[in-house]
């Protein structure tokens, strides 16, 4: 899930911070209350209303496989996804999962071919 925008922080703080109720402010903007006391809190102790980066760990095989996978695909349009994640661990050395590899050719708009 994203984070709500910088914009629509702002103008949910504004908004109460103007004298209107948190419930009616939550229901204008259709946001939490508990979101508008974090957004309330964000703004008096650190003074921005910047979304916190997303936890988790950064992906390993993701960037590798965006860089590199396009030739693979335009040399072997007709291959199948197993057929991918077997000529990429030929060319890298890494080995990477049907999912993970139907995952970048979705990133990088290329069609999936079906199995038959």
């Amino acid at each position: 899930m994203k984070a709500y925008s910088q914009d629509l922080r702002k103008r949910v703080v504004a908004a109460v911070n103007a004298g209107k109720p948190k419930a009616e402010v939550a229901e204008i903007f259709s946001v939490s209350v508990p979101s508008i006391n974090r957004w309330l809190r964000l703004k008096r102790e650190a003074k921005t209303l910047e979304p916190k980066p997303i936890p988790g760990r950064p992906s390993v095989k993701g960037k590798s496989l965006d860089a590199g996978l396009v030739e693979q695909l335009r040399d072997h349009p007709d291959a199948t996804i197993i057929e991918h994640c077997e000529l990429w661990e030929q060319r890298s050395k890494l080995t990477v999962s049907e999912a993970t590899m139907s995952r970048a050719m979705k990133r990088l708009g290329w069609p999936l071919k079906k199995r038959q």
